[in-house]
This record gives structure tokens, C-alpha cells and sequence, in this order.
């Protein structure tokens, strides 16, 4: 049965919520902001304005451009050893471009850049598009469970001084791992339920997968991670705000997860910065605002070094398949 067939085509109540939940987000911030800055006498403006004044921008910077050139390096490597697994023997080289030029399109969304990888690999490597589209769906379960992870061991380290809903994760972990083992067994065939939507190229890779797949990309996934734990602490330092690497541990994968939700200016992030540090909520906008929001912009930034090697290389006709590392 064949699943070259057009997506449908998103409701309109799918297409406003994004931005349903970034005003949302942002009218919250702006009542948080606005009784912070009256509580010292300032206007908004004055008040956000000296939170910004008194960062060290040459600082920032210098840690900031590392680690997203860094994460850039993990991101194609993850997702080169992933289409070698289950689709065709690409190299990093051919790779990078397109892993680089889709975070253009993820600052809207970063499925939509996963979904352009896709569309990459099945033009240059005559690979079926629904069997690449289930590679970058694998590569993104594999995130939700090595997020779920480490915030994981960030609670059991410094849980007693994160917020009690924080708590929960550990047993998150626990109904994660649960489904993992029935999913992989459905997989494997052990239920017979499901066979036909088994088979579907959608879950190609799935097919492929064996449990020490999905722990390769796991393990992979988290130098990004440590990484970001470092340059995060040393970044909200320049903020004027003190917290431990344990601490960001388990409060970083939770922020990742509040920044993969869909809709522009990451407010999700924003509003969980401000909310896991109230008394200094000027402080946490302004740093949420810049490090998500740079973070995407330089990543792009970078992308639009290789987009037009992208673009040669997606909209060529007759491309041939990518030769073997």
C-alpha cells in the first residue's frame, strides 16, 4: 500500500494557536513586568531597559556563538548517522547544508525544518519521501526521551530546590520507558493489533530501529546538552542571577521542551524562565527573550551560509544519489 499521498491540510484553529499561545504568554509576561518595574518606582521601559544596561554583551557573545556553532556540529551528526542507518549512505558533508540552512525555517516551527531535511534527502537520494519523513520522526522521539533523561537526573540532584511540580518528572520517566517497551514490542510484531499501520513507510525507521539505536542518539544528543548547561549558568550569571549547573540541569531540559512548542518568540521558554525565578522576573524575560531567541536567529544566521548549496543541490533534476562515506 502505497503513502505518497498529500498531507492534509491544517484546520484553521490548528494554524491560530501557535500565536493564540504566544500572546497568551506574552500579555502574562507584560502583567509579571509591568508590577516588577512599579515595584521599584520605573516604567517598563526604564525598568528593562537597565536589566539590558548592565549585561556584558561582548560576554554573552563569546559564549553564545560557540556553543550554537557546537550545537550545529551535534545536530548534523545525529541526524547524518540516522539517515545512514535506515535510508542511504550519505555523508556528513552532504549533510550539513541542508541540517544548517533548515534552521531558517525553524524559527517558526522546527518540525517544518525537519520536514525541508526530508524533502532534501528524498530529491538528492531518490530516497521515499514517507521513509525520510520517519527518520526525522525517530530523530525527535529519540529527543523527548533524552530531555526526559536528564531532567530526570537534574530532579534527583537538586530537586528539593525546583518548584514541586517538577517532582513528577521522575515518574514521567517511569509511564516513558513503559510505553518505550510496549512500542518496541508492537514493533517487533509480539501484538497483532495494528499490522497495517505497522507496515506504513512512516514508521520505516521504527521498523529498522533496535533499542541500542535509539540509546546511540541519546548518548549523542547529550554533549549538546552538558554544553548548554555550562553556557547557560554562565550566561545568566551576566544577568545579575546565580544558580548552580545541578540547578540548570534539571531546569534546562524542562525549558527545552517549553521552546520546541510550536509558535514564534519561543514564549513558552520565556514565561517558564520567569516563572522558575519570580524575583527576578525583568531579569529572566530579558534573558529568556536573548537566548532563545539569538540562539535560533544565529543558527539561521549560520544556515543562510549554505542555502544556496541547499537550494542548488534540492531543486536540481536528476540528482544523483549521494556516494558512501
Amino acid at each position: 500500500m502505497s503513502d505518497a499521498r498529500p498531507a492534509p491540510r491544517s484546520s484553521a484553529w490548528q494554524r491560530a494557536l501557535p500565536w493564540i499561545v504566544t500572546l497568551a504568554c506574552f500579555a502574562f509576561l507584560y502583567r509579571r513586568l509591568d508590577a516588577a518595574a512599579a515595584a521599584q518606582g520605573a516604567t517598563l521601559s526604564e525598568y528593562l531597559g537597565g536589566v539590558f544596561a548592565r549585561v556584558s554583551w561582548t560576554r554573552w557573545l563569546a559564549l553564545m556563538i560557540p556553543y550554537s556553532a557546537f550545537y550545529l556540529l551535534i545536530d548534523t551528526l545525529v541526524t547524518w548517522r540516522v539517515v545512514r542507518w535506515f535510508d542511504a549512505p550519505v555523508r556528513v558533508a552532504d549533510v550539513l547544508p541542508i541540517r544548517a540552512a533548515a534552521y531558517i525555517l525553524s524559527i517558526v516551527n522546527e518540525q517544518v525544518g525537519k520536514g525541508a531535511i526530508a524533502l532534501y534527502l528524498h530529491r538528492r537520494g531518490g530516497v521515499p519521501g514517507w521513509q525520510v519523513a520517519s527518520s526525522m520522526l525517530f530523530i525527535m522521539f529519540c529527543e523527548f526521551y533524552y530531555l526526559l533523561f536528564w531532567a530526570t537526573l537534574g530532579v534527583w540532584l537538586r530537586g528539593d530546590a525546583m518548584p514541586e511540580v517538577f517532582r513528577a518528572i521522575p515518574w514521567i520517566l517511569l509511564a516513558a520507558l513503559g510505553f518505550f517497551a510496549l512500542w518496541v514490542a508492537w514493533l517487533g510484531g509480539r501484538f497483532a493489533w495494528g499490522a497495517r499501520l505497522r507496515e506504513r513507510q512512516l514508521l520505516h525507521a521504527f521498523r529498522k530501529a533496535r533499542p541500542w539505536h535509539y540509546a546511540v542518539i541519546v548518548l549523542m544528543r547529550s554533549p549538546a546538552l552538558l554544553a548548554a548547561v555550562v553556557v547557560y549558568t554562565q550566561a545568566l550569571r551576566l544577568f545579575g542571577v546565580e544558580t548552580s549547573m545541578q540547578e540548570m540541569l534539571g531546569i534546562l531540559p524542562v525549558i527545552f521542551f517549553g521552546a520546541a512548542t510550536p509558535g514564534p518568540m519561543r514564549g513558552v521558554a520565556i514565561v517558564l524562565w520567569v516563572t522558575l525565578f519570580p524575583d527576578h522576573a525583568g531579569e529572566m524575560a530579558a534573558f529568556g527573550l536573548v537566548q532563545h531567541n539569538f540562539f535560533i536567529l544565529f543558527n539561521a544566521a549560520i544556515g543562510l551560509c549554505f542555502l544556496r548549496r541547499a537550494n542548488r543541490e534540492l531543486f536540481a533534476r536528476g540528482a544523483a544519489a549521494t556516494p558512501s562515506s
